[in-house]
């Protein structure tokens, strides 16, 4: 375990309550222009929680301007435009259709936005929202197409591309349909996926030379917007073809290296964000993932682009629930499967032996002997932890906040009942 003295305990993680138990932060996160907070799984109450806790003294206390998350770039639009105001009593069609893999269904994230859209009502600095990922479930391009077909209806009238008929072939409207939606992809004729790629290059090349007249026929949002989704398009195609040909190693690089790329240019709109993925994509150093050489996750380009303008915020949790990784069990409708202690040895086991309740640590500025038992932590639980990743932790992390216990989210029935019939179909069970 860490000592007393490098535990700073965190009152609660209730977003609403008072926010006096994170003055430390001041200190904490200085200048920097980047806060990415991680999370160990997907879908856990807690985690929502805390990053939502966590917008709310960095935009009330220091002036963050943005929440990127871990969700579809291009469908991220629609959330933003619900937080600025728009979509009046539509929440839960943003939830379903404004977030990708299904990160919108929890009422927890309702919340967030919800607290979001309150703050911005009277806010001298809103907050925007923005999505980071891919989009399409991360195997079709097809809503990023047809944002950027959107675009070019206006900015090149008289232009016709036959793309999307393509990529409608392999569309995915949730993570059920995924499989799917890649083995239609891999059923296509090599000269068809051929086609596609070099579609899909040509419209890249034509929007970049073309940028000047694009934008002055709409904005320059609009250019840069319909831009970002026509690269995140391009690179989901590599994406597809990558792990349809097995190289799942590229597949964590581009997607990564394509994620750190929209988070500067989100960067670029807003002087200080806040970033909220998982560990393995927010992490300073290489990210391990099972029968796979290390790859370079997304915090490592913004740690080198960005310096200490970045900070990281890593999570480990202790018991609870996390999301099943059964196929069977989660498709009977078991969402989340208990999770055992941590094992001997971990980043999560030393955390969850220091302190009873959540608490912080300041990797930066731990006395010798706890600096030492986090490097003798070497590994970090994944999920419900069939797995454990290598880990230097005070590389890959300034801060852990530590979890002891975590729950399942809450499913939103207003976000339920406008998700596609197979996402409704299996939350029934």
């Amino acid at each position: 375990m860490i000592s007393d003295a490098a535990v700073i305990p965190l009152r609660t993680l209730d977003p609403a309550a008072a926010l006096d138990d994170l003055e430390w932060l001041d200190e904490a996160i200085g200048d920097a222009r980047v806060v990415a907070i991680g999370e160990s799984a997907h879908y856990n109450r807690e985690f929502y929680e805390l990053r939502h806790r966590l917008l709310r003294y960095l935009a009330e206390r220091h002036g963050f301007g943005a929440y990127a998350m871990e969700t579809g770039y291009t469908e991220g639009w629609r959330a933003d435009a619900w937080v600025h105001g728009g979509d009046e009593d539509r929440l839960g069609e943003v939830m379903a259709s404004g977030l990708t893999s299904l990160m919108g269904l929890w009422r927890q994230m309702g919340a967030h936005l919800e607290w979001m859209r309150e703050h911005n009502a009277s806010a001298e600095r809103p907050i925007g929202f923005y999505g980071i990922d891919l989009g399409g479930q991360n195997v079709s391009p097809l809503p990023a197409l047809n944002a950027v077909l959107a675009f070019l209806a206006q900015a090149d009238p008289g232009f016709a591309t036959d793309v999307v008929e393509t990529a409608a072939a392999f569309s995915a409207t949730s993570p059920f349909v995924a499989p799917a939606a890649m083995a239609a992809y891999a059923q296509l004729p090599p000269e068809t996926r051929n086609a596609l790629t070099a579609g899909l290059a040509a419209l890249v090349a034509r929007m970049k030379g073309r940028r000047l007249e694009y934008a002055g026929r709409t904005s320059a949002e609009a250019y840069e917007r319909a831009m970002r989704s026509m690269r995140h398009a391009f690179t989901l195609d590599s994406v597809v073809r990558g792990m349809t040909g097995g190289d799942h190693e590229s597949v964590l690089y581009n997607r990564d290296a394509e994620i750190a790329d929209t988070v500067e240019e989100i960067l670029r709109r807003h002087d200080r964000i806040v970033v909220a993925a998982h560990n393995a994509h927010i992490q300073r150093g290489p990210a391990a993932l099972p029968g796979m050489n290390p790859v370079t996750p997304m915090g490592m380009h913004l740690a080198q682009r960005l310096g200490e303008d970045y900070l990281v915020i890593g999570t480990t949790s202790g018991t609870g629930h996390a999301l099943n990784s059964d196929a069977a069990a989660f498709m009977a409708g078991e969402v989340f499967a208990p999770m055992p202690a941590p094992e001997p040895g971990s980043l999560d086991a030393l955390m969850h032996a220091s302190h009873a309740g959540p608490f912080a640590a300041d990797l930066r500025r731990l006395p010798p002997a706890d600096a030492a038992a986090v490097r003798a932590a070497a590994v970090q639980r994944a999920g419900l932890g069939e797995y454990y990743a290598p880990v230097n932790a005070a590389q890959a992390y300034d801060i852990v906040v530590h979890v002891p216990h975590v729950t399942g989210a809450d499913p939103d029935e207003a976000a339920l009942a406008c998700a596609p019939q197979e996402v409704r179909e299996l939350f029934s069970r």
